[in-house]
Order: structure tokens, then C-alpha cells, then sequence
């Protein structure tokens, strides 16, 4: 009873007299999810997010595939929290940039560290640095509007492109790629990605993996949406899914099921205009060309369990467009920030937290990373219960007054709603759901508040 009584009376002088502060930094999933279970762990708490874009939602908004709409009607259950009257959000408000972790740390009683992992890691070869090869990364970005690729070169006036990486991200850019531009048109994929995808000459997309079909990072969903995508026929190459059916039943649930669906897909033999290619057990050497890109010089492997062993048989695969697609990783965005550079993450600590990609790594599907904030709202609730976070904090006012002092131009709720507002009448006239603003100024100049 008396432990009951003491938590009961921390909770009360939060609420009353001095409001329990939480500054979560990046508003995509992991930092909406996390504030949304903040709010019942400790009610009555003042929650600020602030994000480096003008707009949020991360990668909703920037990594979704716009033909997938129904991930993003998450949107819609992060709006629902940003409209409690406990939720502040701050836009164009970079970490390491406009305000440092121990600004934050001296402004709250708990930090939350939700900025994600967005720099895509490097294949490490001779010839990375070639025209026309691509991260994926930043191709997702330019078709989806964000401001920081819109102006990267694509030439795609070509007929082969080569993916190395076999995860759900490489399928997204092969399934752009070879989409019908017709079907792209009704999504709120950008004008000017539209334009350049409706003169695109490429027939031909290989997906390049160091593994075999039994350990492909893909879901089954992608896989299916690939395999139905008109005009487009896929391909496995020779004697790579031999035998495969015979291990098949032995196989968990879920990996059995993208397996056979594999397998199956690889008995078929339909010609069409298009082609999906899917090569296993090939390591990229180098990418080949004087000035841009013409080949990419393969080593064979074999699998020492599931491991991919390099031997010395090697060969050129002639293209004109290749991307890499093998993962991402988090940056140190403030040199406090107790950053793990071997895994690029960030550990749990007592007032400094992490969540989504920057505690976990960059796996999963934003229900893991919802399963992931909701444990650290669970440890900060703990944290808060056991009186570790009960020291007084300005909160806001104080950060609020550097960024003042620096002439920076936020965005609160209501100037992304008024951004928002703009960016639907922009794509109904275009028969979209909506034409994203990919300028900042321009956002700015709709949205933002100087203080």
C-alpha cells in the first residue's frame, strides 16, 4: 500500500504541479507508437516530437511504396494521437543540427531517440562510384517525394537493370520499375518520378542475392505482388531451385509457404514483354564501365550451412543501371549520444532511450517496430514509477528559446495540417490522393512558425 501510495503521489505531482516531460526526437512510427503508449503509462504527461522534416511520419511517408496505401492508413492512428492535447510537434528541428542531446536532457525527464536508420549501407567494390548506380534507398526517396533526393539522376533509358539485395526494399524497387505507369497514376507517387517512369525503356530487372531461395529476406506478399504484375514474367535461373521442393514440408510456417509459392512460380515458363530475373548465389567484384555503369562482375558462392562462401569462379552480367539494396544503418546524429557503431544502435539508459530501428537495428515491418516503442514506453513507465525520472525539467520553453535565438522556422500540428491541405487539392488535380511538396521552403513558407 505504501508503494501504491507513493507512485500514486509521483503521478500526481507530475500531473499538478511540475507535468512529466518526454522530448521524443523523429516522428515516424517508432516515435508516434511510443508517445501513443506514453500517454497511458503516464497520464497526464507532456510529450514533444520533434522531427528534422517540416512534415511527419518518416518512413509512412517516405518509404512506403505508393502502390501499398493501406500501410499508410496507419496515418490516420498517428493523427489520432497527435491530436491529444498532451502531443506537441515540432517540425524542421534537426538532433546535432539546431539543438544537441544535452539540450534535450536538460530540458526532459526522459529523451527518446526514434530517428530511425536511413543511410543505406555500401557495396564497398571498384566502381560503386559510377553513373547510374544507385542507392535504393535514395530511389525509394525520389519517387516518394522526399526532399533530400528529389534531385537525384536516374537514367532510365535503358533496358536491364541489375538489384543486388533480396529484401522487401529491393522488390519495391524492382515492382516501380516494371509497374504498368497507368497503375502508378492513381497513387501519390510524384510527378516528376511519373514522368521520368512513362519514358523509362527497362524490360529487364535481375535481383542478385549471395545466398540461396531458402534464405531470401522478401515476404511472401511482395513476392506475390510480383508475380501477378501484368506483362511481367518471372524467372529463377538454371538448377537454382532444383531439389528445393523436397525440403519444403520441412520448412516453419511461413518461410514453407513463400518457398512453395517460389517453387511454383518457378515451373512456370510464360514468355511476356517484361522480365523479373532472380539470381542466387552470386557476390558482386566490381561494377563495370569508363563513365557509367556496363556490367557488374560476379563471383560464384556455395552455402556452408547458411553462410555464403565466395569461390574464384567468376563472370560479367552486362547492365546499364544498377542498384544496391543491401541495408541500412543509424548515424550518430549528436557525438553524446551513447551510439553502438558495431551495431549502430543505441542501448537503453536511464533517461535516454531508443526505439524502432535505432534500438533494434533496421529489421522488421512497423508492427515490430510498434511491438518495439511500446517495450520502451513500457521501461520508461517503470523507470518513471520507481522515482529514477522525477527530477524537475523546463521542458519546451526552454528549447523553444534556442531555437528562437537560432531563427528557426518550426511546424506545428496545425501548420503540417495546412500543408497537408495543400498537398490533397495539388494531386485531386491530378486524379491522385495526393502531389507531395518536395521543396522545404515551400512547406515552410505554407506551415511555419518563426518564434
Amino acid at each position: 500500500m505504501r508503494w501504491r501510495y507513493l507512485s500514486h503521489a509521483i503521478r500526481k505531482y507530475s500531473k499538478d504541479v511540475n507535468r512529466f516531460q518526454v522530448g521524443i526526437v523523429g516522428a515516424g512510427p517508432a516515435g508516434f507508437y511510443c508517445a501513443q503508449q506514453l500517454l497511458k503509462k503516464i497520464p497526464g504527461c507532456q510529450i514533444d516530437i520533434y522531427e528534422r522534416l517540416p512534415v511527419p511520419f518518416g518512413l509512412v511517408r517516405y518509404g512506403v511504396a505508393p502502390d501499398h496505401p493501406e500501410v499508410k492508413n496507419v496515418i490516420n492512428t498517428f493523427t489520432k494521437t497527435a491530436s491529444n492535447e498532451n502531443i506537441r510537434f515540432i517540425g524542421n528541428v534537426s538532433l546535432g543540427c539546431h539543438i544537441t542531446l544535452a539540450q534535450l536532457k536538460h530540458s526532459y525527464n526522459a529523451v527518446v531517440l526514434a530517428y530511425g536508420a536511413d543511410e543505406d549501407r555500401k557495396l564497398n567494390i571498384v566502381g560503386e562510384n559510377l553513373s547510374n548506380v544507385v542507392s535504393a534507398t535514395k530511389f525509394i526517396g525520389w519517387y516518394n517525394g522526399l526532399p533530400a533526393d528529389k534531385n537525384i539522376k536516374v537514367d532510365l533509358d535503358v533496358e536491364h537493370a541489375v538489384i543486388v539485395g533480396q529484401g522487401n526494399v529491393a522488390l519495391d524497387v524492382a515492382r516501380i520499375l516494371l509497374t504498368p505507369v497507368d497503375e502508378l497514376r492513381k497513387t501519390d507517387i510524384t510527378e516528376y518520378s511519373l514522368e521520368a517512369l512513362t519514358q523509362s525503356k527497362v524490360k529487364k530487372v535481375t535481383l542478385v542475392g549471395r545466398r540461396g531461395p531458402l534464405q531470401v529476406a522478401f515476404t511472401i506478399k511482395e513476392l506475390r505482388e510480383m508475380l501477378k504484375l501484368p506483362g511481367v514474367s518471372t524467372h529463377f535461373f538454371e538448377d537454382q531451385m532444383n531439389d528445393i521442393d523436397k525440403v519444403i514440408n520441412d520448412l516453419p510456417r511461413p518461410r514453407k509457404r513463400l518457398i512453395q509459392l517460389m517453387h511454383d512460380a518457378s515451373q512456370k515458363t510464360e514468355v511476356r514483354n517484361k522480365l523479373f530475373d532472380i539470381l542466387f548465389l552470386r557476390t558482386p567484384i566490381s561494377l563495370l564501365g569508363t563513365s557509367k555503369i556496363e556490367g557488374i562482375e560476379l563471383a560464384v558462392n556455395y552455402l556452408e550451412g547458411n553462410r555464403a562462401v565466395v569461390t574464384d569462379e567468376k563472370y560479367t552480367l552486362k547492365c546499364e543501371l544498377a542498384f544496391r539494396s543491401i541495408g541500412y544503418r543509424s548515424v550518430q546524429a549528436d557525438p553524446e549520444i551513447p551510439f553502438d557503431k558495431m551495431s549502430s544502435t543505441v542501448p537503453q539508459s536511464t533517461g535516454v532511450y531508443s526505439v524502432g530501428w535505432l534500438s533494434s537495428g533496421p529489421v522488421g515491418v512497423i508492427l515490430s517496430t510498434m511491438s518495439n516503442a511500446f517495450q520502451t514506453a513500457t521501461l520508461i513507465g517503470q523507470h518513471f514509477d520507481e522515482g529514477l525520472l522525477g527530477e524537475r525539467k523546463p521542458g519546451y520553453d526552454y528549447i523553444s528559446k534556442v531555437l528562437k535565438d537560432k531563427d528557426i522556422i518550426t511546424v506545428d500540428w496545425n501548420g503540417w495540417m495546412k500543408i497537408d491541405k495543400v498537398e490533397v487539392e495539388r494531386g485531386m488535380k491530378h486524379g491522385k490522393p495526393r502531389e507531395k511538396i518536395v521543396d522545404v521552403d515551400e512547406m515552410l513558407q505554407i506551415g511555419g512558425i518563426l518564434k
